[in-house]
């Protein structure tokens, strides 16, 4: 599914750019549970940036889905990032001003397709996330376990090939992360390749290969 080949990421500094990223060439197939690991500052979130087709300023070859999206321009990397991405955030990202039925919307808002369709959608969501008594609830009337369960939901109801969460677990309890990470591995083993970052060892033992990134250098593909 994904196939990096020698991608760098560079920002302007002086006297000398500072790389993110150095020559990192990396196979993820579909289906796989991937967790990025390293230290703080090792381009952990630089490299989920580029995964999730975030970030086009970068130098190499990024190839998704046999697509070489490296040489997109901007709009058609984003059209396919919304098709084929999820993204989960450490900071749920939910709009404070839509309930969880409008957050769950949203996505689909962004594809041509009938309201009607949109609104099965929606209600299917609900009732597989367990989430149908909160579809009129803001974010703010939600635990942090209900807003990353809805970001989830959120990401997914669009039925992207590839799941990318950043530190999903990092403001939930434990008992919230474990609900999370065991809703990744049904995600998983129903089809979804997913690849996380993460600082939790017990985290990435919910995936199948775990990837070691260090000063911006892949130290260990799994």
């Amino acid at each position: 599914m994904i196939r990096l080949l020698n991608v760098e990421k560079a920002v302007d500094t002086k006297p000398s750019p500072t790389f993110l990223l150095r020559r990192i060439t990396l196979d993820i197939a579909a289906g796989d549970f991937v967790t990025i690991m390293g230290p703080s500052g090792a381009g952990k979130s630089t490299l989920l940036a580029i995964l999730g087709l975030l970030d086009g300023e970068y130098r190499g070859e990024y190839w998704f889905r046999d697509q070489a999206v490296h040489g997109l321009k901007p709009k058609a990397r984003n059209d396919v990032a919304r098709s084929s991405v999820g993204f989960v955030f450490q900071q749920y990202h939910l709009l404070d001003d839509l309930t969880v039925a409008e957050n769950l919307d949203l996505p689909l808002s962004y594809r041509n397709m009938k309201p009607a369709e949109r609104a099965s959608l929606v209600a299917d969501t609900l009732d597989r996330f367990h989430i149908v008594g909160k579809k009129d609830l803001f974010p703010a009337q939600l635990s942090g376990g209900q807003q990353q369960l809805v970001a989830v939901a959120r990401a997914v109801i669009g039925r992207p090939p590839l799941l990318l969460a950043d530190e999903p677990t990092g403001n939930l309890h434990s008992e919230q992360g474990r609900e999370i990470m065991e809703l990744f591995t049904r995600l998983n083993r129903a089809g979804t390749t997913i690849v996380q970052v993460t600082h939790s060892e017990e985290n990435a033992r919910y995936g199948s290969r775990v990837v070691h990134l260090k000063d911006g250098w892949l130290v260990d593909p799994g």
